[in-house]
């Protein structure tokens, strides 16, 4: 099977997963940004409401600390019109109520961690007194112990808020989400997005993807990070999987798409190409050929288990593109706000495989095929 050359305008030019034959047979990406312009205005329409949701969960965050009442009430209905992209009013309402409690959980968030650093405060200082003393006393001893126990309260208290707020977070977007769909499904024919809009979507989808905190004890769940989903798991409507399908050259290639419906006589998933127009590029394929994406972003800190170690072989979204590509881990993330560092394979470069490239974990799925290429 001829390779597609990745290391010649792979992540530079912005291409997908739509292919032109090039020299010696390799094959290349080429961008549909050509044909994707005359959905300039509701592409901006998109980004402005997006931004608004942003803005205004950002707002909450800064002014935690300087005010008592949340900054849900000062949005107004025009407003949230537009940041839930004009969805009924039961929707505008739930996502006021959802803000105004983010904002009160981020206000306990600061709460419980001034509360945390009084108790740690108190055990450096306890632990000054008994260097300075050279043993510890009984009454250090128990003192040490209270003080710990009320330190290991509060962190597991502050926790639970955070998954709280994150909670919320996810709802707020899942909302947002929703209603662009009954937007777009609303009778209009639907406009093809702009590739940079498209890209910066789902860098952005990536970037928001929820944290994983587990509690002490706990397991991540199924798809959290590199966890695979449980064998009778279905990936439900809307939601983004890699979809291995045949391309009109016969080549096949593993893709982003949108699962449309799951048919649970013939077994079958209808996909959508997220890089194409409704209902031109639909794909009807098995459950094998389907791979859900992660849900949730493990933390390297706490369940290092649950990413894929150092040269594992993986699929990978290749950068500024919608298809998926054989790849080996380099590094897994080290904090929660990393990437992994990936190299792809890649035969046009003397080792077989491309520099290193970074690419988030909700792009980073296991690899179904063993042999290489």
């Amino acid at each position: 099977m001829p390779r597609v050359s990745k290391g010649k305008g792979g992540s530079g030019n912005g291409g997908d997963h739509s292919r032109s034959e090039g020299k010696g047979g390799d094959l290349k990406p080429e961008s549909k940004a050509e044909s994707k312009s005359d959905s300039k205005g509701e592409a901006d329409k998109a980004d402005a409401a997006k931004g608004l949701i942003g803005d205004k969960t950002e707002s909450s965050t800064k002014g935690s600390g300087n005010s008592s009442q949340s900054p849900s009430v000062s949005v107004s209905s025009d407003e949230m019109r537009g940041a839930v992209g004009g969805a009924p009013a039961s929707s505008e309402e739930r996502v006021q109520g959802l803000l105004g409690e983010l904002f009160r959980n981020i206000k306990d968030i600061q709460i419980e961690r001034d509360r945390a650093e009084h108790n740690l405060t108190n055990i450096r200082k306890t632990h000054e007194k008994v260097k300075e003393e050279g043993k510890v006393t009984p009454y250090y001893r128990q003192k040490l112990k209270n003080l710990y126990s009320a330190a290991t309260k509060d962190a597991e208290e502050e926790a639970e808020v955070i998954r709280a707020s994150l909670e919320k977070i996810k709802e707020i977007k899942r909302l947002h989400e929703k209603s662009t769909k009954q937007r777009n499904d609303s009778g209009r024919p639907k406009q093809i997005m702009r590739r940079g809009v498209l890209m910066s979507q789902l860098q952005q989808n990536a970037t928001t993807l929820p944290l994983w905190v587990s509690k002490p004890g706990e397991s991540p769940p199924p798809l959290c990070g590199a966890v695979p989903a449980d064998n009778n798991y279905i990936s439900q409507a809307e939601d983004k999987v890699a979809a291995r399908v045949k391309g009109q050259d016969g080549e096949e290639n593993w893709i982003l798409a949108e699962v449309v419906n799951f048919n649970a006589h013939t077994g079958k998933y209808e996909v959508d190409d997220v890089d194409a127009e409704e209902g031109k590029e639909r794909h009807s394929i098995s459950r094998r050929r389907v791979v859900p994406l992660p849900i949730w972003k493990a933390n390297p800190e706490t369940d290092p288990g649950a990413l894929f170690p150092k040269k594992a072989l993986i699929l990978a979204l290749y950068p500024q593109t919608t298809c998926f590509y054989r790849a080996l881990v380099e590094d897994p993330p080290k904090t929660p706000q990393d990437d992994y560092s990936v190299l792809f394979e890649d035969t046009s470069y003397a080792t077989g495989y491309s520099p290193p490239l970074m690419v988030p974990q909700r792009y980073v799925i296991v690899c179904k095929e063993d042999k290489k290429k």
